[in-house]
């Protein structure tokens, strides 16, 4: 008769399956961070060329801006196939602050969203695996980094970049909308997107709206080859 398996096999059979896992992933992983950069569909000069036309065009009426943005982007045929024309909004808690964002494109290496309130908010950025670009549309972000005694001014038509590992305070007094596109490892960045909604506010039904439609695209793209 077999002896009874014991929680400490258990275990030992959990870590090493993990101890597989990592073995198999790692090479992966390195093979594809060396070559990130060929991976990215949105050129950053041309994110910032048509936020500033659109912001040109239509000074403060943040939803034309917006409109022409993904317009334009949809336009390009390298683009195309990979936009989100859907305009949902959603509700997006993290790091202390709260506003909304419309999803235009989510894959493992890129995101691309507009990201903004109405009313104003504060908080944490996260310390990402992403550099993270965000354009201001109309408004106004401060941030505030540790040691400094003044703070960042970001107004309509400047580009804050949150570098990849780095972390700030930030702040939007009022109305203040941006389109915030980051570049590098994107899942692991939806722990920090998650965590106020699973901890603190509790928003079920924005919790799975925004899983079901960042999976959706995350999805969708790598279908098409796009990680």
């Amino acid at each position: 008769m077999a002896p009874p398996k014991t929680s400490s096999s258990g275990i030992g059979g959990w870590l090493k399956f993990f101890a597989i896992l990592i073995g198999i992933f790692t090479p992966i992983v390195y093979i594809i961070e060396k070559n990130l950069d060929s991976l990215y569909i949105f050129n950053l000069d041309h994110l910032q060329d048509v936020t500033q036309r659109g912001i040109a065009a239509h000074a403060n009426d943040t939803r034309a801006i917006v409109k022409y943005i993904v317009d334009e982007l949809d336009s390009k045929t390298r683009l195309k196939s990979h936009i989100n024309l859907d305009e949902e909004w959603v509700f997006n808690n993290a790091g202390g602050a709260m506003g909304a964002m419309y999803i235009i494109h989510a894959s493992i290496t890129e995101y691309l969203i507009i990201f903004g309130t109405a009313v104003g908010t504060e908080g944490h950025t996260g310390r990402h695996t992403a550099d993270d670009y965000f354009h201001i549309l109309t408004g106004t972000q401060l941030a505030y980094v540790p040691g400094e005694y003044e703070p960042e001014v970001y107004p309509a038509g400047s580009i804050h970049h949150l570098h990849r590992g780095t972390v700030k305070q930030y702040k939007m007094d009022s109305a203040c909308f941006a389109l915030e596109y980051a570049r590098g490892w994107i899942p692991p960045m939806l722990f920090f997107g998650f965590a106020d909604g699973l901890s603190s506010t509790l928003d079920i039904p924005t919790l799975w709206r925004t899983t079901y439609v960042t999976g959706k695209l995350m999805i969708g793209n790598l279908l098409q080859g796009k990680i």
